[in-house]
């Protein structure tokens, strides 16, 4: 299978030779809807915040660590910015390790010209053992998109929240529904009908599948799914529960799911709504894991650095965080990739 990533910046014309190329709106979109595609905006994290292709993720070309973020990328790459220029400059130093590069003309304003959507839902992208990619869209809350070998997978999906909204009919039906658990900020019934279809595999817990309705597979805590579709793809079911006194009632011992999704050797845990539970300390190999930190339902800031620290995952995206300010965690928390997204 072929390896695309594409880089984007939008300034001028290249001259195209064997590695770099430079191609037009239509070109690189079907670049773009190439399977297993790798989408990267070379711009600074900021322009990246106010409207990037759908996708992108972003690894600023003038960032002191970007060759150091980009030593990995192999096969074809394309590449954009605001109108060319850096996008250019990214694409020549993939070209020298080796990569085949696309480079968008005109960058992002000759995209918007055109006419195409943008968006600002953050993707982080991610390698397997294999070299498969692993895109991971932060949605919103609790809500997160993966895209892994031609599969959807969809974490809690939420339509509605405070104000923000997630438009589950304009996406791609799922091949796997996961949910932990049955509030309203997880358990949606308008998002998992949109998503739902005839093929897909919807995992909840007992409590889901009683509201849910329908011939629907449940699962509790020690349990383990291998997929059929997927033979690479593996599925652990982990506690997920309050331990302070008087929180006890929000979700209880046994009857919650946190998730370990391992994809062809990437293991992802998703710890639902919980506090720093002993069974994190049996939670091992950990390539990313996703933390709630919003008290009372969940952890404070100080629980989830407890919790990282017994999990010890590569990446931590702290999620579920509300109101919570978790920008202080990180600097907690040497040695962990920890990485802020729109997770509020």
């Amino acid at each position: 299978m072929t390896m695309f990533a594409a880089l984007f910046c939008g300034c001028g014309n290249s001259k195209n030779n064997e590695s770099v190329k430079t191609v037009n709106v239509e070109e690189f979109a079907e670049k773009m809807a190439q399977q297993d595609v790798r989408l990267i905006d070379v711009r600074t994290p900021k322009e990246y915040a106010e409207g990037h292709l759908a996708g992108a993720e972003n690894i600023d070309v003038k960032a002191d660590d970007f060759a150091e973020r980009i030593k990995d990328i192999k096969g074809t790459v394309a590449v954009y910015c605001r109108g060319g220029r850096r996008s250019l400059k990214a694409a020549e130093q993939l070209a020298k390790q080796g990569c085949t590069v696309y480079n968008l003309d005109g960058g992002i304003l000759a995209w918007q010209k055109a006419g195409k959507a943008t968006t600002t839902v953050e993707t982080d992208v991610f390698i397997t053992q294999s070299g498969k990619l692993v895109k991971i869209h932060a949605l919103m809350h609790s809500s997160i998109r993966i895209e892994y070998d031609g599969r959807e997978i969809e974490i809690d999906p939420c339509s509605n929240l405070r104000g923000r909204t997630v438009d589950y009919a304009t996406m791609p039906k799922a091949d796997i529904i996961l949910v932990t658990h049955e509030h309203f900020d997880h358990f949606d019934t308008v998002a998992l009908r949109q998503l739902d279809a005839e093929e897909t595999m919807l995992l909840m817990n007992q409590r889901c599948v009683d509201l849910y309705g329908g011939d629907r597979h449940s699962l509790k805590n020690g349990d383990r799914l291998e997929f059929a579709m997927c033979p690479a793809l593996y599925l652990e079911v982990v506690p997920a529960y309050n331990t302070t006194a008087e929180h006890l009632q929000f979700h209880p011992k046994g009857r919650d799911n946190g998730y370990i999704l391992t994809l062809d050797g990437l293991r992802i845990y998703i710890a639902g709504d919980t506090e720093d539970i002993p069974e994190m300390a049996d939670i091992k190999d950990i390539d990313i894991a996703f933390l709630p930190c919003n008290q009372p339902f969940t952890m404070t800031p100080e629980q989830l650095v407890k919790a990282a620290q017994m999990v010890n995952p590569k990446v931590l995206f702290p999620y579920h965080y509300g109101e919570t300010d978790v920008r202080g965690i990180p600097a907690q928390l040497p040695g962990i990739d920890v990485r802020i997204r729109h997770y509020e």
